[in-house]
């Protein structure tokens, strides 16, 4: 089975069997509160991009903007850590012009 099959079984299972999702509040810039809820099968758009290096399509980099706060928790998550600190993942940040957190 080739690789990149393997990681997208992997991420899926690790989707399936993650904890309850977190809820983030972002303040806009605006002053007003967004609550997001960190859930990562809700990043199921960007499995190609992140395990293959290909082009994000508009709806993950959208996805991405929405989970930005979430990013660091996803870091600290043994599920997702291998995949949010990929070069790929990083790659797929950046063209999505989303920082790559600090935590």
């Amino acid at each position: 089975m080739k690789f990149t099959g393997v990681v997208f079984i992997l991420f899926v299972l690790g989707t399936m069997l993650s904890p309850v999702p977190v809820k983030a509040r972002v303040v806009k810039g605006s002053g007003e509160e967004v609550n997001v809820t960190c859930d990562a099968t809700q990043l199921s758009s960007c499995v190609t991009a992140v395990s293959t290096g290909a082009p994000p399509s508009t709806d993950c980099c959208g996805k991405l903007k929405e989970h930005e706060t979430c990013l660091c928790t996803y870091i600290q998550n043994p599920l997702y850590s291998s995949y949010v600190t990929s070069p790929n993942a990083r790659k797929t940040l950046a063209a999505c012009d989303v920082a790559y957190p600090t935590c």
